[in-house]
């Protein structure tokens, strides 16, 4: 009785339990009912019985982003029934065992919700198109035009499908079964967990089955489970995938995205950019719009640009100046707030300290590449777009800060070039110009006022800026000077409007945030607003900046249909005076020319891979005798021809032709091959082309030429394959057949007559012209002419009497030479008998020479004989052979490298050296000049111009 008692009990605390939680969705879990209410009462009683559960239908369809349909159990009612003899214990291992069903359940549940939760997650992370919907194509709004969804989501798995990925609850309700009847076998409680129909074969037939092969089995089924699921997850991961692809990129299926449209800000900044470009000294009537920042150096001009950027951009230096060069920053409003430069895709995350530090380091690098050597600040401009949410649109010129004195370190013109650039932004009469004055220091010390009230004196388009107002505040005795500084009282200068602002604690390291906040705080507490001093409006940097844009686009709409129809008449006048000079030639300006003058010389450079063969060796072979033909004569030749016979000549040969190639010879014939080449090379360069020559491209090409052959060096294993190969040659002395023969004796006439030829230049130069000159020319000898001539006369006396003379005169005969002139009244040096001598010997020993050549045109049978039985002796013919031979072999090596290698990698310089011309801008306006360029450059401009003013007025117009 006592166990009813507490059974009853456990029940009725159970049915309060369930009672309570009724209001919470789901079940309360099986664990915090009492062990005999959950054997009496609940679902695990014996008494139950399992039914297979129906599929819910609906006409529900589901696609991939919601979640799939769980089935339900369909659950038998419950017969209770007091139950008189229990065991406790299998009761309780019967439950803990039970718990399984709970966990597979659990855990095919909880796939499912695991499942959706991360659709959702995925969902989530696409952004919200509705609010960028200007920016998205509008492929994406009609993108069921485009794509059929129907066939999509027939491509789905159904209802049906999906509900086969749920776990067999059949089997998992049968393997339960066979639990509950494997622990009742042959116990007291039989009755307790056996099912409602205890009488069935199956249950006979898996009571044998171990409870260790049920779990696994179970387990085996819940990790197919969960394979399907990820299955499906990775799939529609992948189809997710390429949905944002087609929303996100282009296709090449002929589908038509809208081009997003330029904001007004940019469409103008770019006007501004081409002007820039087509006159940056202001020439012409450039009169757009722009807000330019002037200020004394130090006074906070890159602060307030910053806190208006609201991101620190500029490089910044304690005492140094910082701005070299201008630099137009354009503001726009953006989702997102970088910067980028005009010429440069890379954008800065303005939100990173690291791509902060990166963006004031390049404009501190573009500064210093604009300042030239020897100066300080340039005038050339950087620019500069910042995008972000809350900006205001407009363009302002940070100029460099206006100095006083010129300190070590600076160029000497620092001052007025600072002075003529501010003048120059500022004489345009559309400029707002933001002057920035330091209010922490006494306003008799500022400069830029007085600049200011010349270029604007009536104050219409002024906006002045006091900076360091807390400062000023602290320091000040009388606030009132700090009003009469904002309104103008305490100099002549007159402005539109009035503003004081403050830029920070002085730290350089400060956040935008930080300065904003203690900017707001100072003024809430600031005597200069509680004292009516100033008035809301004319505090705070947030308030100047929308005065500045609003000043600003006020101007711009008053002055750019002016300005438009300027450059109309502008572009007029050029189409006028390019039809006038030039009628037929295209309208190409400089970087145009520049490609058709890089075909021409990539054409020119093809043309000399084109050189014959034949034609190489010719020049090459011609012109490395015209550099070693003196050596040979002189230092080979005649000192070997000297010699009193055949082997000492032979000898005497065989050292010097050693010792020339081993040192001096290869190395003339690479300088005499790079040498054609470049000859060769500046042929095809400067040939004119008939009347499709252009003569601008002149100087181009000659650059071109003399960079590629400096940048060109020969291969340096070219002189020790030469060294070897003309070694060789030259050691071969042996003519075979008669046709060598006469042209080595042709060959050596040729050298000795050109030889005699020079040389008795030498000797006509020496003693003056001869009579029949002077006679028919009417010119006369100079008195030391007449010495020379004397000389000479007598010198050839001796010749005469000495044939066979040697090449030196002795001591003792130049003696007799001075005496016999002496006795006819002419007083000679002893040096100038050598030299008079040196010539008559040479000019006497080369018509020998010449002699001796005509009696061996028929020695070649001696030469085969080896002059036996012989007193003729033709070693120099030999040696004239030799060294044909040599040349012949060396030009036909040169030009095989020549051919093979040199003129291909002198391809590869040019084109090279194009392309860094092609990248330099100052290059190609330096060697591309002349009118017909400039005016080209300017009629390109000037269109780029207005076609630009057109689109950005057409654009302001929609927009009103």
């Amino acid at each position: 009785m006592w166990r009813v008692r507490r059974a009853a009990v456990a029940c009725e605390v159970c049915q309060s339990l369930v009672k309570h939680s009724s209001g919470t969705k789901g079940s309360l879990p099986l664990q915090k009912l009492h062990l005999v209410s959950r054997s009496i009462y609940h679902t695990h009683h014996p008494t139950l019985k399992l039914q297979r559960p129906q599929l819910r239908t609906s006409l529900q369809q589901f696609s991939s982003l919601t979640s799939l349909p769980l089935r339900k159990l369909k659950l038998s009612p419950v017969k209770y029934g007091y139950q008189p003899h229990r065991n406790f214990w299998p009761a309780r291992l019967a439950a803990r065992l039970l718990k399984l069903r709970y966990l597979i359940l659990g855990s095919a549940v909880g796939g499912g919700y695991t499942a959706k939760k991360t659709f959702d997650q995925w969902k989530d992370m696409i952004p919200d198109l509705s609010d960028y919907k200007w920016i998205v194509p509008d492929i994406v709004w009609e993108i069921d035009e485009y794509i059929d969804l129907e066939k999509i989501r027939k491509a789905l798995p159904n209802s049906e499908d999906l509900a086969k990925l749920a776990p067999d609850f059949d089997k998992i309700a049968e393997s339960l079964s066979l639990l509950k009847d494997f622990f009742t076998t042959g116990s007291p409680g039989e009755t307790a967990f056996r099912a409602t129909d205890p009488g069935s074969e199956s249950d006979k037939r898996y009571r044998k089955v171990s409870d260790k092969e049920k779990i696994d089995q179970l387990q085996e089924e819940l990790l197919h489970t969960q394979l399907k699921y990820q299955r499906i997850l990775e799939r529609l991961e992948k189809e997710n995938k390429e949905l944002r692809k087609l929303v996100l990129q282009k296709d090449d299926k002929g589908i038509h995205h809208r081009k997003l449209k330029k904001s007004l800000i940019d469409m103008y900044s770019e006007v501004l950019d081409v002007l820039s470009d087509y006159d940056a000294s202001y020439n012409t009537q450039d009169h757009l719009p722009r807000v330019v920042v002037v200020g004394d150096q130090s006074a906070g001009k890159t602060s307030v640009l910053e806190m208006i950027a609201q991101a620190r951009i500029f490089p910044r230096g304690s005492g140094e100046m910082m701005t070299r060069s201008p630099v137009k920053v354009t503001l726009s409003e953006g989702p997102h707030h970088v910067a980028l430069f005009k010429d440069s895709s890379r954008e800065f995350d303005l939100t990173k300290e690291e791509d902060l530090a990166a963006l004031r380091h390049e404009i501190e690098l573009r500064m210093r590449k604009n300042v030239k050597e020897g100066c300080t600040v340039s005038p050339e401009t950087i620019s500069l777009n910042v995008k972000g949410p809350g900006l205001q649109r407009m363009v302002l010129v940070d100029l460099p800060g206006v100095i006083n004195t010129v300190t070590s370190g600076m160029a000497p013109d620092t001052k007025e070039t600072i002075f003529s650039i501010s003048k120059a932004y500022m004489q345009n009469p559309n400029a707002i110009i933001l002057c920035i004055q330091d209010g922490s220091v006494d306003a008799e010390r500022s400069i830029v006022t007085d600049l200011v009230s010349q270029m604007d004196p009536h104050g219409r388009r002024t906006i002045f800026v006091l900076t360091k107002v807390d400062l000023a505040e602290k320091n000040v005795t009388s606030p009132s000077r700090i009003q009469q500084i904002i309104e103008g009282k305490l100099f002549p200068m007159k402005a539109l409007g009035y503003f004081a602002v403050v830029t920070g604690k002085g730290n350089s390291s400060e956040s935008i945030e930080a300065i904003r906040d203690y900017e707001e705080e100072f003024f809430q507490n600031s005597k200069l607003l509680k004292t009516s001093m100033l008035k809301a409006h004319q505090v705070t940097t947030r308030n100047l900046s929308l005065a500045v844009s609003d000043c600003f686009w006020k101007m711009v709409r008053e002055s750019v249909e002016q300005q438009a129809d300027s450059f109309k008449a502008t572009r007029f006048n050029l189409e006028t005076e390019w039809k006038n000079n030039y009628p037929r030639l295209r309208e190409l300006d400089r970087n145009e020319l520049f490609e058709k003058a890089k075909n021409e010389i990539l054409d020119e450079v093809i043309s000399l891979s084109q050189v014959t063969p034949k034609h190489w060796e010719e020049i090459l072979q011609q012109s490395l005798w015209e550099r070693v033909s003196t050596h040979v004569i002189e230092n080979i030749y005649l000192p070997a021809a000297q010699t009193m016979n055949s082997g000492t000549f032979n000898t005497t040969v065989d050292i010097k032709l050693k010792q020339w190639t081993d040192k001096q010879l290869p190395n003339k014939a690479v300088e005499v091959a790079w040498e054609t080449l470049q000859e060769e090379f500046s042929r095809f360069m400067t040939e004119p082309k008939g009347k499709e020559h252009d003569d601008i491209f002149d100087k181009l090409k000659e650059a071109v030429k003399e960079e590629s052959i400096k940048r060109h060096k020969w291969n340096d294993f070219a002189e020790d394959s030469l060294r070897v190969i003309q070694h060789n040659a030259l050691e071969d002395r042996s003519i075979s057949d008669k046709q060598q023969w006469d042209a080595a004796i042709y060959f050596m006439e040729e050298a000795l007559q050109a030889r005699l030829k020079d040389t008795e230049n030498a000797i006509e130069n020496m003693v003056g012209p001869d009579w029949k000159k002077r006679w028919l020319y009417w010119k006369n000898r100079t008195q030391e002419q007449c010495v020379h001539n004397e000389t000479k006369n007598e010198l050839e006396k001796m010749l005469k009497c000495n044939e066979e003379h040697p090449a030196y005169l002795a001591s003792d005969e130049i003696t007799t030479v001075r005496k016999n002139l002496e006795s006819r009244g002419v007083e000679v040096d002893p040096s100038l008998i050598k030299d008079t001598w040196h010539q008559v010997y040479r000019r006497h020993f080369l018509k020998t020479a010449l002699n001796h050549c005509n009696l061996c045109r028929r020695g070649f049978y001696y030469y085969q004989r080896h002059f036996v039985d012989s007193e003729l002796e033709c070693n120099d013919v030999v040696l004239f052979w030799r060294i044909q031979r040599m040349l012949a072999i060396t030009a036909n090596t040169l030009r095989q490298q020549l051919t093979n290698t040199e003129v291909r990698r002198l391809e590869k310089n040019v084109k090279e050296v194009l392309e860094d011309f092609a990248e330099d801008s100052e290059k190609k306006v330096k060697l591309l000049t002349g009118k017909r360029v400039q005016l080209a450059e300017d009629l390109k401009k000037v269109r780029e111009i207005q076609e630009k003013l057109d689109a950005f007025i057409e654009a302001l117009h929609q927009e009103k």
